[in-house]
């Protein structure tokens, strides 16, 4: 195998590779770009014109998804996994990952479209370092553009890997749905308001089509590797079943020191919450509910910044909202 092929060993240990560009026997291109940044290139007769960004390690405690990086990029060195696309494989917060911690200082999927400029820390230099990485490698317009970072959930789920995928101008397409279907994505969040995350950066600036993935180490993790080792082939999903489409209706939003979510401290992502349920309170009696029909919890966390979402209701829908 390469050297190159250690890219998550190197970026913890915190050494620059002595060459950084290495190629395969076959002909794949290996270039360390800088510290957990690496682009690889195909052979220039497999090149299928996509141009595709893998990410993992935002957050500094999710390993599952850093492993399964990890493990692409060693397939690709050992020659074992030819990509029929360029790829950009980025580590995203090194420090936080090398410490075992979600973040340094700040939560760095909120430091995205331009919102580390406010901030301080490595988390906002890291952000505007990884903005841009992905403005270069975006650099031909006329390449088509995916974006899959990899997460993990914090909390059981009742969809073992599920995605979110931000607010964007165009509908999801029926490949990209084949796409997710063939990770073994069971459940699809449409969200509708802007955020700041790295998946949101990637579409808005970029017209990306891009997904955040959220992964368990679950019997299905083996197919979400094979369906991303098919992406970075440039090959066509395999048929799956369609995963299940929820709209965002509810924000949770943490507006003090004085709040308190008032959920089971085990409830699971997706799981059901009735309709004028209590989700949370303020100190100053600020109370928020469930204000939908059919409603499921994503992503309940009450240790957030003042001003961010401690958590999103879902509704189910059959298609994409207009």
């Amino acid at each position: 195998m390469l050297a190159l092929g250690k890219w998550l060993e190197l970026t913890l240990a915190g050494r620059e590779p002595m060459e950084k560009i290495q190629l395969t026997a076959k002909g794949v291109k290996l270039h360390w770009l800088a510290e957990g940044a690496m682009l690889i290139t195909p052979p220039a007769r497999q090149d299928t014109g996509a141009d595709v960004v893998l990410s993992a390690g935002v957050h500094g405690n999710e390993v599952v998804p850093i492993l399964l990086l990890d493990r692409l990029i060693r397939r690709i060195a050992r020659g074992e996994l030819i990509p029929g696309v360029r790829v950009l494989c980025l580590l995203g917060n090194p420090g936080a990952v090398r410490k075992g911690v979600r973040a340094l200082e700040t939560d760095l999927n909120r430091l995205f479209l331009g919102a580390h400029a406010d901030a301080g820390g490595d988390e906002a230099f890291r952000a505007a370092e990884l903005e841009r990485l992905v403005e270069t490698f975006y650099a031909d317009a006329a390449r088509t553009r995916r974006h899959y970072d990899l997460h993990s959930p914090m909390r059981a789920s009742r969809h073992a890997q599920f995605a979110v995928r931000p607010a964007q101008d165009a509908a999801v397409s029926d490949e990209a749905l084949a796409r997710l279907a063939d990770t073994a994505i069971e459940g699809l969040v449409l969200q509708e308001r802007p955020t700041r995350t790295f998946s949101a950066h990637t579409a808005t600036q970029f017209a990306a089509d891009s997904v955040t993935l959220e992964l368990t180490d679950a019997p299905s993790l083996g197919r979400v590797e094979a369906g991303l080792a098919r992406v970075i082939a440039g090959q066509a999903p395999e048929a799956g079943t369609r995963p299940k489409l929820y709209r965002v209706v509810q924000e949770i939003l943490r507006r003090s020191e004085g709040f308190y979510l008032r959920l089971p401290a085990d409830i699971e992502n997706f799981a059901p919450v009735a309709r004028g349920s209590l989700l949370a309170e303020e100190a100053g009696g600020g109370r928020q509910i469930v204000e939908e029909e059919g409603a499921h919890i994503l992503f309940p966390m009450a240790q957030v910044a003042i001003g961010q979402r401690a958590g999103l209701i879902l509704v189910e829908c059959e298609s994409q909202p207009a």
